[in-house]
């Protein structure tokens, strides 16, 4: 992918939901909802502050990340459907067990 967003904006890429519930039962297409768990493809360098210095994201390229049902504007770069958005409408980052582990 050759595009790089801009100033606090991240490019993400939804993780496709489970076709079936934990009960076994499959779920149609229409009626999913559409995944809120993505991962962040690529990130812009940071938003400026008043004083005009800047201040780099917290996500970067290769997180996991958790953000809102509305959040973005759908794009499709490459023939793939990709969520822009800004840095603030990502709720949080999905640490996996083994980082998590790493931490504790």
């Amino acid at each position: 992918m050759k595009f790089r967003p801009l100033h606090d904006r991240v490019v993400v890429r939804r993780i496709t939901a489970e076709e079936k519930t934990a009960g076994g039962i499959i779920i149609p297409d229409t009626a999913k909802e559409k995944p809120m768990e993505g991962e962040v493809i690529a990130a812009g360098a940071g938003a400026r502050n008043e004083q005009g210095q800047l201040v780099a994201l917290d996500v970067k390229a290769g997180d996991r990340v958790l953000f809102g049902k509305w959040s973005g504007t759908e794009v499709k770069i490459d023939g793939e459907e990709l969520l822009i958005m800004k840095e603030s409408d990502i709720m949080g980052i999905i640490e996996t067990g083994a980082a998590h582990k790493k931490a504790a």
